[in-house]
C-alpha cells in the first residue's frame, strides 16, 4: 500500500528544497571573512524578509486564500532561504572573538532592516494591488 502524503507538506519540503539551495548558492557566492559583518547573511534575510511580506499579501490577504503556494513560497522556500540560526551563530561568534561593536551593529541592522523590508513590501503590495490596509479585529 503506497503512502500518501498531503500536498500542503510536500509543497513546504519542495520549496525547502529550493531555498535551501539558493541561501547556500549565495552565501558561496559572496562569502565573509570571520570577524567581519555578515553583510551576506544580513542581505538574506532582508530580501526574504521583503519577499515573505509580499507573498503574504498576494496569497493571504484576497480570497481564496492560495496556502499551498503559500506553504511552497512562505514556509518553504524563504523559509529556509532566510536563516535566524545563521544569524544568530554570526553574531555569537562575533561576540566570542572580541567583535562587540560589529556584533551590535549586526543585531541592530538585522532586526531593524528586516522590519523594514517587510513592512515595506507589504505596504507597497497592498498598493499596487488596490487593496485596502488591514483593519484590527
Amino acid at each position: 500500500m503506497a503512502v500518501r502524503l498531503p500536498p500542503r507538506p510536500l509543497a513546504v519540503a519542495a520549496g525547502g528544497v529550493v531555498g535551501s539551495w539558493l541561501r547556500w548558492g549565495v552565501a558561496s557566492a559572496f562569502p565573509v571573512a570571520g570577524g567581519t559583518f555578515p553583510v551576506t547573511t544580513l542581505a538574506i534575510n532582508v530580501v526574504g524578509s521583503a519577499v515573505l511580506g509580499a507573498v503574504l499579501v498576494t496569497l493571504l490577504d484576497r480570497p481564496p486564500p492560495r496556502t499551498h503556494l503559500h506553504a511552497f513560497l512562505g514556509t518553504g522556500l524563504l523559509g529556509a532561504f532566510t536563516t535566524f540560526s545563521t544569524f544568530t551563530v554570526e553574531a555569537v561568534e562575533l561576540v566570542r572573538t572580541g567583535h562587540w561593536p560589529v556584533a551590535a551593529a549586526y543585531l541592530t541592522a538585522s532586526v531593524a532592516l528586516g522590519l523594514a523590508a517587510v513592512l515595506a513590501a507589504m505596504v507597497l503590495v497592498r498598493r499596487l494591488l488596490g487593496a485596502p490596509p488591514p483593519t484590527a479585529s
